[in-house]
């Protein structure tokens, strides 16, 4: 199976199309102020705008009013939404587009029950659990607590790298992975090298 790659904490347009012509299939756009990857919804759409047209931008959310994410889905039919917070399953649903669950994963976590609750979802995507850190930690989980089992495609995200990747694909066999700070050369910034290297690796997993 073709690991799918996602490029997360998209910043600027020529991150954006680097990504894309290294063979990304999406790029994540983070609304959550807090993050040093945030952007505007309209730095996002000016960006999104310009993207190749099989290019899937999934826009990250932790726990935003309402009014923040259609500000950010006006923009663009092309969406995919990307919950990170408690967000319900009938609060993710409201807002008629496809959308990914993130679950952080320590292990207490029943990933199954998860699945199930979030059944309505197109993909669960697992990161790495660290308080008060809603994603984006840059630390790996214990791959062994995913179950074999799960009943939707998987998203593996948290503490991917060059270095990491071949063997993340070869362990767990994800639908896609999804990095972010692995591939950068400073917060909000990335490195077409690595970003490069990140997807042959991937790829090639």
């Amino acid at each position: 199976m073709n690991c799918r790659v996602k490029i997360c904490g998209i910043t600027n347009l020529d991150d954006a199309m680097q990504a894309s012509n290294a063979g990304a299939d999406a790029l994540g756009f983070v609304f959550y102020e807090k993050s040093p990857r945030y952007v505007t919804p309209k730095t996002a759409n000016d960006i999104i705008a310009q993207l190749p047209p099989f290019i899937t931008p999934v826009a990250l959310f932790v726990d935003a009013d309402d009014q923040l994410v259609q500000s950010v889905i006006a923009g663009s039919p092309r969406w995919v939404l990307q919950f990170h917070g408690e967000e319900s399953p009938e609060q993710c649903l409201q807002y008629g587009q496809p959308y990914f669950k993130a679950i952080r994963m320590k292990s207490d976590v029943d990933l199954l029950l998860e699945a199930e609750r979030y059944d309505t979802a197109t993909a669960i995507l697992l990161d790495a659990y660290k308080p008060g850190v809603p994603g984006g930690t840059g630390e790996t989980f214990d791959w062994h607590l995913i179950p074999s089992n799960l009943p939707k495609p998987l998203i593996l995200a948290g503490g991917l790298t060059v270095e990491n990747i071949h063997h993340a694909v070869a362990s767990v066999q994800p639908y896609a992975v999804d990095v972010s700070g692995g591939v950068e050369k400073e917060k909000g910034k990335k490195d077409p090298l690595k970003v490069t290297q990140f997807i042959n690796g991937a790829k090639r997993g």
